[in-house]
Parts: structure tokens; C-alpha cells; sequence
């Protein structure tokens, strides 16, 4: 049989597609790997835990933490896990799951958004960079709003794209009620700057769009109709140590435009620089194709013919920049308008320049990755010093396959071994690293304790708080501040009860330590000790 070239192009195509279906199936499993790793403290454990309260209490409308009402965040993550509780229970993977699940909803339609702008290879490799962007897949150990954010964000632009807008209106009423009204800026954005980009003024005009925000407006009337009911109606509750607090005021002013003006009861302190800065390590390992990606785009943008992802991106990067309130978890729900960017400049590489910059770009990005975690690895020494030796033989069978399916000097190559480093590393932190730093959270540790040696007592927080011992205690917590027969606290709440006249006896000490904020000599094992603080489980008589 004759080989042409169309014929050795179709079976070049067909190897990459198989490699590809690999790598992704791969990556989704990754997302995954974090599932039954503890909740980080502080703000993952206190949304687990106001979901929980909310089954427990039977009552999907008040916001409850700390045994007093909660005035934060709206409510949406919370109906999300609290219906999951109810189908399957109390645990760590039964909160995360559909956070994860909503994330990779993020990811398909990423797919479907950049094979409508593009073509199926950027949409492919789009869904391959959204997966291993390192903030993304990290913060499955520390849930919060932005993985449901990620998927409707995307998903609201999309059906806007398509002019579907009942499916936009629902996707993007649904994103207000998990993180406000700013939720409008990067589908606003995306939408509004293709049409003014494209000077389609008679779209841009149309009176769908006026259709399309009633349509939202009347979607978010469960949330409204929540903080009505739970702080307007009674001005006589105590909020910001305040009285007379109005919910609805705080949903569409003081939670947003009052964060951002630090005007609002919560204040906050930002550099404008924070995420350019950001960016280099969260959007790891594609952050040097991403920035490359935008400059190209800037200088050229007359002869772009999309902007709804540079629109949407840089839009809500601006935003959170000038902004006071800035973390990294911010940037998530804008990866995938920044993976459709990087993917379609990467796939746009054409002259053997452009090639060796890419080619030279992400393998010193994959030598830094693999230094990075093995010097992680000598620093820390996890009790599972040499299980990373599994994950490194199942790089290299990964490698091997890599290369028998493609020529190492391609552009795909390149791509894919970039995305098997990223997915090695990731894997080390969700199944050695993070699972070992688990044992210094102490909230969840010492309920784990008491579950088993305590079962059913009553224990009360002193002098301490901990959102993880409050979800993963299967009793009631005490937040009294006062002695109970059994209380989980600190040396110092220890020795404040015993100058009281308290008879205490230690049941169990316990390491601790906020994972979510690691610094150096804690993740030095010979300086760990001096960076550990203590929590007790302490038995008292009166």
C-alpha cells in the first residue's frame, strides 16, 4: 500500500489524540487525588462546616459559624455541599467532591468554548493546561467558592457566546450566588469586549441583553430572599459587632464594591503587583507561554478576530489588582480563559525561533519542576521518603510511551512531557506531601481522636478556635468559651484554667500548625519543632 502524506499526517494526528485521551484521563484523575486529604484551616474547614450545619439543623436558608450567624459569603457553595452531605454524609471527599466535579465542568466547557473560537487541537490542549495549572489543581486540598466559580464563569460565557440565554442567565445567577455580583466582570467583559472589539454595535445593542439580566436577576431571588430573611427581618441581631446590619446591603454593596473601596466591615491591605507576580508560580508550569501569549496578542490585538478571553482575563485581573482583598485562589476562576490563550499561542508557533523558545521555555521549566520537588522532598522528608520512587517509575513509563508515540524534538513532545512533570509533582503533594503535613492540623486530628476515644462527648473549644475540629467532631462543640468536662485547647487556655481553680487532666497532646501557611522552618524538618504550636484535649473538673 502506497503511504502518502495525507496518510502519515492522519496517523500523526491519530497517535497525538491517543496521547492526548491519556494525558487527560490522567489529569482528571489528578483533581481527584486530593479527595481524602483533611480540609485545610481556616476557610476550608469553616465552609465544610457551614454546610454541615446547615443538614444538621435542617435549615438551607441562615448561615451559620461559630454558633452565630454568618455574614460573608453567599450561599450557593453552600447548598452545593450541604446536598452532597445529605446523599452520602460527613467527609472530607463528600465535601470536595462536587467542588471538583464543578471544576471539571469548568474544563469541558473549555473545550466547547475554544473548539467554537478555534479549533479541536487548541480546545485539546486548552483542557490539557487548565488541568495542570499548579494553583488550580493545589486548591483541591483547601475548597473554597473558586472551583464552583471556574465552571460557571466559563460555562456563562459560552452560552453568552451563543446568544443561549436562558442557560447563560442560569450559569451566571448561579456564579452571583457563590461570590456576589463582581461574578459579572469577566462574563460581562468577555461578551461586551468581543462585540465592541468587533464594532458589532447592532449586537452589542440588543435588547437580548437586557432580557438576559432580568432573566439573572430573577434566578438570584433564592439568595436574596436568604439574607432577607435572615438579617433584614431582624435588625436586632449582632453583625460586624454591629446592630441593625442589612443583608441584602452588604450582597450588593459593602461584600463587593465596600471590599473593594475598603470601605466595607471587612478590610483588607493589596499590592498592585501582587498577581503579576502571582501568576509566574500559580499558573506553573505554562505561566512563561501565558505572559508570551499576551504581549503577542497586545501588540497584534487589530488583527485578532477574538476577545472574549483576553477581555475577560485582563479585565478581572485589573480588578483584582486594584483591589485591597487579594489572594492567590482569586486568579482560578480565570484559567480557563488564560489556558485558550496559551494554547492557541503555543499551536501559533511557526518559525524555528518561536520553536526554540517554546522548546527551551518549558524544559528548563521541567528541570526547575524536578528539582523543586526533589529539594521539597530532601527538606521535608515525608514518613513516605521513598514512595515518590513509585511516582518517579510512573514518570518514566509515561516518558517511555511519550516517546514511542512521538518524535521528542515536536512541538507535542514538548507539550506533553511539560504536562507529565506537572502531573508528577502534583500527585507527590496530593498523595505524600499534604496527607504527611496533615498530622500537624491539630483540629482535625484531635476530632479524629475523640471520634474513636470519646465517642459522643461534648467538647468545648477554650481559648482556641478550629474550624476542622468543629466538621470532623460527630458531636456537638461547645463555643462558649467556658470550662466543659472536656475541652480542646492551647497550654496557655491549660494554664488560664488551672489558675481558676480547675482540676485538669491532659488526655492528648497534638502538633499544630496552619498548613495553609507554610513557611520555611516548618517545611525544614530540623527546624519543624520550633515552628509547631500545641493543642490538648483536656479533661476538667470544677
Amino acid at each position: 500500500m502506497l503511504t502518502t502524506p495525507t496518510t502519515i499526517t492522519h496517523r500523526f494526528h491519530l497517535q497525538e489524540k491517543q496521547v492526548w485521551l491519556l494525558i487527560t484521563a490522567t489529569a482528571v484523575l489528578l483533581q481527584f487525588s486530593a479527595l481524602f486529604v483533611p480540609i485545610l484551616e481556616p476557610d476550608g474547614a469553616l465552609y465544610a462546616g457551614i454546610a454541615k450545619t446547615m443538614v444538621l439543623k435542617h435549615d438551607y436558608w441562615n448561615l451559620y459559624a461559630d454558633g452565630h450567624d454568618w455574614l460573608d459569603k453567599p450561599h450557593f457553595p453552600f447548598w452545593m455541599a450541604a446536598i452532597s452531605f445529605q446523599l452520602f454524609g460527613f467527609h472530607t471527599w463528600s465535601y470536595k467532591l462536587p467542588a471538583i466535579l464543578f471544576l471539571l465542568m469548568g474544563a469541558w466547557y473549555t473545550y466547547r468554548f475554544a473548539y467554537e473560537l478555534y479549533d479541536e487541537k487548541v480546545a485539546r490542549w486548552a483542557v490539557c493546561i487548565l488541568l495542570t495549572a499548579e494553583h488550580l489543581v493545589i486548591s483541591n486540598n483547601d475548597v473554597r467558592a473558586e472551583p464552583y466559580l471556574t465552571g460557571l464563569i466559563i460555562g456563562a460565557v459560552y452560552y453568552g457566546s451563543r446568544r443561549k440565554i436562558l442557560l447563560g442567565a442560569i450559569f451566571t445567577a448561579c456564579a452571583i450566588m457563590t461570590k456576589g455580583l463582581f461574578a459579572l466582570v469577566p462574563i460581562g467583559a468577555a461578551i461586551g469586549g468581543q462585540l465592541l472589539f468587533t464594532r458589532n454595535w447592532k449586537e452589542l445593542l440588543h435588547v437580548r441583553w437586557l432580557l438576559a439580566l432580568l432573566l439573572t436577576a430573577l434566578f438570584i431571588t433564592p439568595e436574596l430572599y436568604a439574607l432577607y430573611r435572615q438579617f433584614d427581618l431582624h435588625p436586632e441581631k449582632t453583625v460586624f459587632n454591629s446592630t441593625g446590619v442589612s443583608g441584602l446591603r452588604f450582597f450588593f454593596w459593602d461584600s463587593q464594591f465596600g471590599r473593594f473601596m475598603n470601605t466595607g466591615p471587612i478590610k483588607g491591605s493589596g499590592d498592585p503587583f501582587f498577581f503579576f507576580h502571582t501568576v509566574l508560580w500559580a499558573f506553573l508550569p505554562w505561566s512563561v507561554m501565558l505572559y508570551a501569549a499576551i504581549i503577542l496578542f497586545i501588540r497584534k490585538w487589530k488583527l485578532q478576530k477574538e476577545y472574549y478571553c483576553i477581555c475577560a482575563a485582563l479585565a478581572t485581573f485589573l480588578l483584582f489588582s486594584l483591589s485591597r482583598f487579594q489572594l492567590p485562589h482569586y486568579l482560578n476562576i480565570i484559567f480557563p480563559f488564560f489556558a485558550i490563550l496559551t494554547a492557541q499561542y503555543i499551536l501559533s508557533l511557526e518559525t524555528v525561533r518561536e520553536l526554540k523558545f517554546f522548546r527551551i521555555t518549558q524544559y528548563t521549566i521541567i528541570i526547575l519542576v524536578a528539582v523543586a520537588g526533589v529539594v521539597l522532598d530532601l527538606l521535608y522528608k515525608p514518613a513516605m521518603h521513598y514512595a515518590w520512587l513509585l511516582l518517579a517509575g510512573a514518570l518514566l513509563l509515561l516518558y517511555v510511551l511519550l516517546h514511542y508515540w512521538l518524535d521528542k524534538s515536536t512541538r507535542q513532545a514538548i507539550f506533553y512531557r511539560t504536562i507529565a512533570i506537572s502531573i508528577l509533582l502534583n500527585l507527590y503533594l496530593n498523595t505524600i506531601l499534604y496527607p504527611d503535613m496533615m498530622q500537624y492540623q491539630s483540629g482535625s486530628r484531635a476530632a479524629a481522636y475523640a471520634n474513636t476515644a470519646l465517642p459522643g462527648q461534648s467538647i468545648g473549644l477554650f481559648q482556641v478556635n478550629s474550624y476542622a475540629f468543629d466538621f470532623y467532631l460527630d458531636a456537638p462543640v461547645i463555643r462558649q468559651d467556658s470550662a466543659s468536662a472536656v475541652v480542646f485547647t492551647s497550654r496557655e487556655g491549660l494554664d488560664l484554667l488551672q489558675a481558676q481553680g480547675h482540676t485538669c487532666t491532659i488526655i492528648r497532646s497534638f502538633p499544630h500548625f496552619y498548613v495553609s501557611k507554610l513557611d520555611l522552618p516548618f517545611v525544614r524538618k530540623v527546624t519543624r519543632a520550633s515552628a509547631l504550636g500545641e493543642r490538648l484535649l483536656v479533661a476538667v473538673k470544677k
